[in-house]
């Protein structure tokens, strides 16, 4: 395995593999550069080398061992885009969103998930789902890169994502903007299911191990949990995350 600490490459500024550059050309973002192996012509490259030639891209050829050092991960598949570091969002860039769709805000609120594969995980289910936005924390939580682009499928390129401070206070900001802060707590006795989860609303997801934080839990509204049927007690978060969701959209569905 790459030692990613010697690479001396930001990881936030470039963006690996076929479907996760191909995402990134079709969303318009800007490309400083392209780098692909030489020699590389089949399949989605073929794709890639148009689209970024049509857009005025630069893309240059390197050597397989160049391309390997250059590289974040193993499987690069060839490709790596060089991008400018992500742009978040603000809080008022979410509930505008919301606002063009003409929908109650629903937002996401991380309190401080810590893998990178979660978070993309969690980013693409919230973008296929029609989440308007994304509240993550600065300190203490996994922050949008290569990786989290990688596994969201290109999802961060259309997903409003906020990075705030501090998490209770951005919490307070949406209760007096009218929405309804819903914890995810397995200690509550309520189920998902039970609960009206229509309306503006917020949905706190924490952290992978601990949960969420005495403080953030201490501001929501309600809460709500997952029946846990098996030995093991917890849920990977990024599955939570998307079985509370969709359950969001169902209800919203009835409405």
């Amino acid at each position: 395995m790459k030692n990613i600490k010697n690479n001396p490459k930001k990881i936030d500024d470039q963006i690996e593999g076929r479907n996760a550059v191909l995402e990134l050309l079709e969303s318009g973002k800007d490309i400083n550069k392209i780098y692909v192996t030489r020699g590389e012509r089949h399949g989605s490259i073929n794709k890639i080398l148009a689209i970024a030639k049509e857009r005025k891209i630069i893309i240059v050829e390197k050597d397989k061992k160049q391309m390997d050092e250059m590289a974040q991960e193993e499987n690069y598949q060839g490709v790596i885009a060089i991008v400018p570091p992500f742009e978040y969002a603000e809080i008022e860039d979410i509930l505008e969103t919301a606002k063009e769709r003409n929908e109650d805000p629903f937002i996401l609120i991380l309190d401080g998930i810590e893998d990178p594969h979660n978070l993309g995980s969690i980013i693409r289910t919230a973008e296929t789902a029609g989440v308007h936005g994304i509240i993550i924390p600065k300190r203490r939580a996994a922050s949008v890169n290569s990786t989290v682009n990688k596994t969201s499928a290109g999802a961060v390129q259309y997903m409003k994502i906020a990075r705030v401070t501090n998490i209770s206070d951005a919490i307070e900001k949406l209760k007096q903007l009218g929405l309804w802060i819903c914890a995810t707590d397995i200690h509550t006795d309520k189920y998902y299911y039970n609960q009206d989860l229509t309306g503006p609303l917020g949905m706190v997801i924490g952290n992978e191990g601990k949960g969420i934080s005495e403080k953030v839990r201490k501001n929501c509204d309600f809460a709500i949990k997952i029946p846990m049927k098996g030995k093991i007690e917890s849920l990977n978060a990024a599955v939570s995350t998307g079985i509370v969701v969709y359950e969001v959209v169902k209800q919203r569905n009835k409405k």
